[in-house]
């Protein structure tokens, strides 16, 4: 069917622009006038203006979408801009300053859905790679209580709050990351390219070479020789790894043993339950179901034991029991989240005592990862000097070996 732009006036009197599909320019302009729209200009939608999609910057033809940052700042735009302009204003006014194509493409469209009549989170539901489930659930529960502006303020909150513990998390892993690969650099330099020089020296020396010298050469001729053979076998592992972590099954089994972990199991463990009890506080306070919150939270937790914990915490709310006691039968959540629950639920303030654990566990998680990480960075480095003063003494034991002999 074709689709026709057009520029149009509405009782009271703001220009609006969008497209319209229908099987002539008279049946368009019917269908404006039926929704109360002044018809200024009417044209044809060009033929290849859909081609234009092929230009975006996406590899491999991938459907462009909202990354987390992408929908932390349209999400803080329209709380602010929706308190001051009509939605679809505001919409179009987010549109005209972002400065991404794709970014730009999806919100107009979301646009045009609100100016079509549909509901926002209708709207939304159009772009689904770009709007989570519980965001649009959320802004569905504001559009319903008429409280979507502040629905909207809490969306942007939580976003940002979730923004900022990866940022953290991401700062916080840089420098040991950064550290171990130049570590390693460092050591397959010495490996192939100074200890192979070096013992040369000693090929014709007439005796046999200390063990510890023996052993790194070895190690260097096999660096040497067939580095791109472990190359090759460490990409193979690492993709093979990545394809089996894709099933269900040995996901599920990898993400509980990582919970298991003396330090990485609980790090993993209070930060997915911080994210989820702040998700869960903020759907409560918007006035979502627990069952639906609950149900729309099991999407945003990445570890699979964790997921299924939440999906029996469901079933089991589902049945008659409580909040507390489905995540003490979890066994996988912090004590500190069963106790603020269990006290939320007895004054009938859950959403503030989840809040509270959110805000606690992330204290905690920001704690223990700047203490793990002190602990870190000089273990890196002692390993590393492990490392290069073996190298050394396994160049230095020849020498002193051939000065004894000598003045033997």
């Amino acid at each position: 069917m074709p689709e026709f732009a057009y520029v149009a006036v509405d009782p009271r009197g703001r220009e609006r622009r969008g497209t319209v599909s229908a099987p002539s320019d008279a049946d368009a302009k019917a269908g404006l006038a039926a929704r109360k729209l002044f018809v200024v200009r009417l044209m044809p939608q060009a033929v290849d203006a859909p081609r234009r999609s092929f230009a975006l910057p996406f590899p491999l033809g991938r459907t462009p979408r909202l990354n987390a940052r992408h929908l932390t700042l349209f999400t803080r735009q329209l709380a602010t801009i929706s308190q001051v302009s009509p939605l679809e204003e505001a919409l179009r006014t987010i549109a005209r300053q972002s400065e991404q194509h794709h970014v730009r493409a999806i919100v107009t469209r979301v646009a045009d859905g609100v100016l079509e009549g549909r509901r926002l989170a209708d709207a939304l539901a159009r772009e689904p790679r770009s709007f989570p489930p519980f965001y649009r659930a959320m802004v569905s529960a504001g559009e319903s209580s008429g409280a979507l502006p502040e629905i909207l303020e809490r969306l942007a909150g939580l976003l940002e709050r979730q923004a900022e513990m990866r940022g953290k998390l991401l700062s916080a892993l840089a420098y040991p990351v950064v550290l171990t690969l130049v570590a390693i650099g460092v050591v397959a330099a010495l490996m192939i390219g100074v200890v192979p020089r070096v013992v040369e020296q000693f090929q014709d020396v007439g005796q046999q070479l200390p063990f510890l010298t023996r052993l790194v050469i070895g190690i260097s001729d096999l660096l040497a020789g067939w580095w791109w053979a472990l190359l090759l076998l460490v990409g193979a592992g690492a993709a093979g790894a990545v394809h089996l972590l894709r099933q269900e099954g040995p996901r599920f089994v990898f993400d509980r043993w990582c919970l298991r972990l003396p330090l990485v199991g609980r790090l993993i463990r209070d930060l997915h339950a911080a994210r989820m009890a702040r998700t869960l506080s903020t759907m409560i306070e918007s006035r979502l179901p627990l069952i639906e919150g609950l149900r729309l939270t099991e999407g945003t937790v990445h570890n699979r034991a964790l997921r299924r914990a939440t999906a029996r915490i469901v079933e089991s709310i589902r049945g008659g029991g409580s909040l507390s006691g489905a995540l003490a039968r979890a066994g996988v959540f912090p004590p500190l989240l069963v106790y603020m629950a269990a006290s939320g639920e007895s004054a009938g303030r859950l959403d503030v005592m989840l809040a509270r654990a959110a805000d606690y566990l992330e204290r905690e998680f920001d704690n223990f990862t700047a203490t793990a990480l002190s602990l870190l960075e000089p273990m890196i480095i002692v390993v590393m000097g492990v490392i290069v003063v073996t190298i050394v003494l396994a160049i230095l034991l020849p020498i002193l070996q051939l000065q004894t002999l000598i003045g033997g």
